[in-house]
């Protein structure tokens, strides 16, 4: 087995942060290279440090860092992209921190280099950093995070019996994977109700580019529909709720 070099270089952006020991940071970055990686920022809670500020959730890095038997270390770490504009309110900070925390949940530590998840991770914080609106944005995030970890849900066939579905409202399955058609939810209990105009919706953000995407005009109702089926669906394959979406709720 070839011997790993002991200091290498991680290009990333900051997933979160704790704090350790009395001075240090432990942060989680999700990296070009390595996938998730934890990281020891040494010193970063002193105010003399020239680590700290680039070591805060959304910065987008490039570090140079030296393995050790437990996590790595920080030995100099450059700032590639603030996302400043993700600090300026309590919305947009929330909104950052569900991104992450989606990320953060999907994925386990060092799973190896994952060029299109950390590509969506970068083009969607630039466009919330962009944009006034951020729904869209999300709602195209979750669809495309859901396509890359491969939980691509089935809104165009019926998920049991595969056949069109048809413009009439439809059932949705989170345990069959997608849209169930009326004739086979009649059999299957417990299913959730989708209407023709959200599943329109996601059906076109699921097969468009962002640009296409973020022109179509949802009625905000339409919207907390779609917004209620991501997340419970996000939820049951997570084994968990989320804790951002009801934060994200309450201060709107």
């Amino acid at each position: 087995m070839a011997e790993r070099h002991r200091s290498f270089k991680a290009e990333g952006i900051v997933i979160k942060h704790q704090d350790w020991g009395e001075a240090d940071r432990i942060i989680t970055v999700f990296t070009r290279e390595l996938g998730k990686v934890r990281m020891v920022a040494k010193g970063a809670r002193k105010i003399q440090s020239r680590k700290g500020g680039h070591v805060e959730p959304f910065t987008h890095i490039l570090a140079q860092l030296d393995r050790t038997s437990d996590l790595p270390i920080i030995n100099q770490v450059e700032t590639v992209e603030p996302f400043m504009e993700l600090r300026d309110s309590l919305e947009n900070i929330t909104v950052g921190l569900y991104v992450m925390e989606l990320l953060d949940r999907f994925t386990r530590d060092e799973e190896g280099e994952d060029l299109p998840l950390f590509q969506l991770l970068r083009e969607t914080l630039l466009r919330l950093a962009a944009s006034t609106d951020k729904w869209p944005v999300l709602c195209y995030f979750q669809l495309r995070l859901l396509d890359v970890l491969g939980y691509r849900p089935s809104l165009f066939q019926c998920a049991v019996c595969q056949r069109k579905i048809e413009p009439v409202d439809q059932f949705f399955s989170p345990m069959q994977g997608g849209v169930v058609c009326p004739a086979c939810g009649e059999k299957h209990p417990n299913l959730w109700k989708i209407q023709v105009e959200p599943l329109r919706f996601l059906r076109h953000f699921q097969r468009s580019t962002f640009d296409d995407a973020a022109k179509a005009q949802v009625h905000p109702a339409v919207r907390e529909k779609i917004d209620k089926l991501i997340e419970d669906h996000l939820s049951f394959l997570l084994e968990r709720k989320l804790n951002s979406p009801r934060f994200l709720n309450s201060i709107k």
